[in-house]
């Protein structure tokens, strides 16, 4: 999964990118659900070390401050989580009163399913706070989850092995020939320019996805993903784009059977290795490259700059394409439990999140408290004006997403070109009805 589990930037743990809740069961339920209106049952994934510990304190100080509540915490391991909150909703019972939910797609269903309780006038307050992540939460214009982690992908890069190769200047967004300079001058150096994780898919699909944030108008996109209807040109532009990259032959040895983040043979564990000069990745990155080396520290050789532009582009170039984590809640719930996720998204739950380096915070008051100035450098991106375009898989929904994702990797391994991809994504809308 992007991010599933990450170890925080110094020595602590935490979980840094797109996630998912899960079931669990709380004292005198059967069910995972909450036993009364009294007790609110609450699933995250920050299963260890300091992110734990944090979310442990949170739940304790809510409690303290409300007197007879008890907030029942259940701390799992993401993959188990993502399985078994999909088994609660499948079933319609057994779904905790608040947890992770990444939107798009995934959350309609939920919301056509009757599960999520409307927060829009109950949580009016916190929503206008955060109002610029809301969109992705949203269903008919009403809000059902409360962004609390927002990200965007971009491409991480060994600032020791950039001037090696003699890229003396680095562009926080390079065009399309200055990225192609960079790699072009590493591997002159004899440096492997790119790793990718093809082997787990989305990975490379985000090139696509990317490649479709340059290439299309923002509402381009909307209106095509609302409609099923994918003729604009700019969607097989963006597969152009990906082919000529991939002519370069920037990416690792072996990268179609390439792991995304699991191990020093996989994409990050290459970077974090120093095997190759830049990933393309989610905020998550630094926590993943620390976790992934002997001194579990994150190197200070990592930098970041955004996917490149392309001449005459019609996507925004200050649009960005990447993904959070919002509170959802429970549409049988106790009202408790709406207030226990506005408290999730107080000035100083977020700012504590921000000081851990737990994820980059959508609450203002907290976007300053961030002590590692790797992911700090992201903020002024993400919030410099554009759309940030949620990962196209989420957006879409499974069905959807998984024969987009498939027909992108076969378009890596040379099996399929940018009209199948196109026609994966068209095919599978329709016969989602």
């Amino acid at each position: 999964m992007r991010g599933a589990t990450a170890v925080a930037l110094g020595t602590a743990v935490a979980l840094l990118g797109a996630a998912c809740a899960g079931q669990g069961t709380a004292p005198g339920s059967d069910d995972g659900a909450s036993a009364d209106d009294s007790t609110i049952t609450w699933w995250h994934n920050s299963n260890t070390g300091e992110g734990k510990e944090y979310y442990d304190k949170v739940a304790a100080d809510f409690e303290a401050a409300h007197e007879g509540v008890t907030v029942e915490v259940e701390a799992m391991q993401h993959e188990d989580m993502v399985t078994k909150l999909q088994a609660a909703m499948q079933a319609g019972s057994g779904i905790p009163d608040v947890f992770m939910s990444r939107g798009g797609g995934e959350l309609q269903n939920d919301v056509d399913a009757g599960l999520l309780r409307d927060l829009t006038d109950d949580a009016s307050d916190t929503i206008e706070k955060i109002s610029a992540f809301s969109g992705q939460y949203e269903v008919d214009d009403k809000v059902y989850a409360l962004p609390f982690s927002m990200g965007i992908v971009g491409f991480w890069y060994n600032k020791d092995l950039f001037a090696q190769a003699g890229i003396d200047e680095v562009s926080p967004s390079p065009t399309i020939d200055e990225f192609y300079g960079y790699v072009d001058k590493l591997k002159a150096a004899g440096v492997d320019p790119l790793s990718v994780g093809a082997g787990d898919k989305w990975p490379a699909a985000h090139y696509w996805y990317y490649g479709v944030v340059r290439e299309c108008a923002f509402d381009t996109v909307e209106a095509a993903i609302d409609s099923g209807d994918y003729s604009d040109p700019c969607f097989v532009k963006a597969g152009e784009n990906v082919q000529d990259i991939l002519a370069k032959e920037p990416f690792n040895p072996g990268f179609l059977g390439t792991g995304a983040q699991e191990g020093p043979t996989s994409a990050s564990g290459l970077l974090a290795t120093e095997k190759v000069g830049m990933e393309l990745a989610g905020h998550w990155e630094p926590g993943v490259v620390g976790g992934l080396r002997e001194d579990q520290q994150v190197p200070d050789w990592m930098g970041w700059f955004a996917f490149p532009t392309f001449d005459g582009q019609a996507g925004a170039p200050t649009d960005q394409m990447g993904g959070g984590d919002a509170w959802a809640v429970s549409n049988d719930a106790a009202d408790v439990a709406v207030d226990f996720a506005e408290y999730l998204l107080s000035d100083e739950v977020q700012q504590g999140f921000a000081e851990l380096d737990m994820g980059l915070p959508t609450n203002p008051a907290a976007t300053g408290s961030l002590s590692n100035e790797t992911l700090a450098q992201l903020i002024p991106v993400r919030d410099g004006g554009g759309e940030t375009q949620l990962y196209l898989d989420t957006r879409l929904g499974q069905s959807v997403g998984n024969a987009m994702n498939d027909a992108i990797a076969l378009m890596f391994a040379g099996e399929a070109g940018p009209q199948d991809v196109v026609d994966a994504i068209e095919e599978a809308a329709a016969a989602q009805g």
